[in-house]
């Protein structure tokens, strides 16, 4: 097998923190708001999508890193606010697998990531734009602040 080049190393390392970014964003919001769905649904399809991303640094021999974003995302004010905030975050992440997809020629990252582009586009974009639209009628939720997924 030939060594990864310093383009697809970056593009694993990216998608894999993309993924781990979007796990601990949708755990916060479960323990903002409880175990609501779509996060709690969705927040376990990423946890696969990082263990799909981590066997490929396994078949390549590259060191897993840690999980750095628990403690260091979003908080929002309601639940429509992290709805909304997931469509956002599911429209930049097909965006950010489009371009990835572009930097490598293998086989198995390309059907890895372009199943990854799939799930976020096909799934999890569509029930984020049903929670929007189902709680724009009512909401509430804490006061909090932050970012959405980048």
């Amino acid at each position: 097998m030939n060594p990864l080049t310093e383009a697809e190393i970056h593009v694993l390392n990216e998608a894999l923190d993309d993924e781990y970014f979007a796990w601990a964003t949708y755990d916060q919001v479960i323990a903002d708001f409880g175990e609501v769905p779509p996060f709690s649904n969705i927040r376990e399809a990423e946890a696969r999508h990082i263990e799909a991303l981590c066997t490929l640094f396994a078949r390549y021999g590259l060191p897993v890193p840690e999980n750095p974003w628990p403690g260091k995302v979003a908080r929002y004010a309601s639940l429509q606010a992290a709805c909304e905030a997931g469509v956002a975050a599911e429209i930049a992440n097909g965006e950010m697998y489009e371009r990835l997809l572009g930097a490598t020629q293998r086989p198995d990252i390309l059907i890895v990531l372009r199943n990854l582009q799939e799930a976020s586009q096909q799934r999890h974009l569509a029930a984020f734009q049903r929670c929007a639209q189902r709680s724009a009628g009512g909401g509430g939720g804490r006061h909090m602040h932050g970012r959405g997924r980048s």
